[in-house]
């Protein structure tokens, strides 16, 4: 069985400290996520997931487009954050580390989330799904941001960042994922 997110319930947020004194907080708004989910063995599991970098919002346009400008994260030249799982080991009781390849600006390193897994549920109007959240942080500068703004001996924007996912996994039965595919192939003609 593969998985995708449901688009609607899925949610990629972020925060920096301003000034060293409050927390910023934003969300990208387009995301496309898949995986290959197997709750009963989570280490055979991988996720992949591609963020469109203009969709990154933080409740003020000024804000919002410095940090799609060449100052963060360049989203003309580099238009996608992507993040592809290369291991995912039990911690507890529904608890997990998935390690993965986190790329920002052409910069692939490796980032470590803290998962958590929160339910399963059959919905018959919207599909067997499970939810999971997952947190981490990450340097700034490890992904070429290296601007220091600074006034009055403070940091403007933190060199840490954090990240919080929270997403449903809708369940995609393999025949209709054949059908799919067989749609595409008919299409491309290949």
């Amino acid at each position: 069985m593969s998985w995708v997110f449901d688009p609607y319930h899925t949610q990629v947020e972020f925060a920096a400290k301003h000034f060293g004194m409050m927390t910023v907080r934003g969300h990208f708004a387009d995301i496309k996520a898949t995986g290959t989910i197997d709750p009963d063995h989570p280490e055979a599991s991988s996720v992949d997931v591609t963020i469109q970098v203009a969709s990154i919002r933080t409740h003020n346009e000024v804000r919002d487009n410095d940090l799609r400008s060449s100052n963060f994260l360049e989203a003309e030249k580099y238009p996608t954050i992507t993040f592809k799982s290369t291991k995912i080991a039990p911690t507890g009781q529904d608890r997990y580390t998935m390690t993965g390849d986190l790329t920002i600006k052409g910069t692939t390193r490796p980032v470590t989330l803290n998962v958590v897994r929160y339910g399963e549920i059959s919905d018959p109007r919207m599909g067997h799904r499970i939810a999971y959240s997952a947190e981490g942080k990450f340097n700034r500068k490890d992904f070429g941001m290296t601007i220091i703004p600074m006034m009055d001996g403070r940091f403007v924007v933190s060199d840490e960042v954090q990240i919080m996912i929270e997403g449903e996994f809708v369940e995609k039965p393999d025949q209709e994922q054949k059908q799919e595919q067989g749609q595409v192939a008919g299409k491309t003609g290949a």
